[in-house]
This record gives C-alpha cells, structure tokens and sequence, in this order.
C-alpha cells in the first residue's frame, strides 16, 4: 500500500439471508453483520447496458481493519458495504499489507439515473 490509510468511512457489513416467500419458493433479504471502518478509493469506472436504461459501474478499493479468518467481522466474496443509500458489492478480499493489519475489499457499486 503505497497512500496512507485513512479509516475514515463508516460502513456497515451485510449478508444475504434466504427468507421464505409464502409460495414455496424464498426471496433474498439483507441482514446487517456489523460497522467497519474503511478507507474508500475509486478505482474504475464505464457505462454498461442495463435493459432499458445504462448503468454507471464504479470499482472500489475499500481497505478496513483485518480480522481472523472466519470472524463475523471479516468480509467475504457475496457479501456487501453500505454507507447509506450506496451500496458497495464485495467481489474479492484480501490482504493489504504483509503484516495483515488490513484487509482491501474490492467492490462494485452501480447506480442507475
């Protein structure tokens, strides 16, 4: 990591959860994990076909505190970042530094107008 890291972003960490629809089938809900704190930098970003209208996708590089291998507080791939109304999907993770003090998320975020 060559920029110092500045965990100046409050996130919070989700999950998808699987919630029976009624009629046998289920719909997917988002549950909250926990808050971390993060150092957010775009990294890429390009219009793509969304259907009816285009959709901006920008990719993140998202750097939080690291925590153990299979602790709730740790991201993985599936899940997501949300700070407010944006929503940040985690595609990758993985250490930042050689001393594992960081871990870096990449992420997507899309936005339709």
């Amino acid at each position: 990591m060559s920029a110092p890291v500045r965990l100046n972003r409050r996130l919070v960490l989700e999950r998808a959860e699987r919630v029976p629809d009624g009629a046998g089938g289920f719909a997917e809900s988002w549950v909250e994990v926990g808050t971390l704190w993060a150092d957010i930098r775009a990294r890429t970003g390009r219009e793509r076909a969304g259907g009816t209208v285009g959709v901006s996708e920008t990719g993140y590089r998202i750097v939080v505190r690291a925590a153990p291998h299979g602790a709730l507080s740790r991201p993985v791939p599936g899940q997501r970042l949300r700070a407010g109304t944006r929503v940040f999907a985690i595609e990758a993770v993985a250490e930042a530094d050689p001393q594992g003090r960081y871990l870096t998320c990449f992420a997507t975020e899309e936005v339709a107008p």
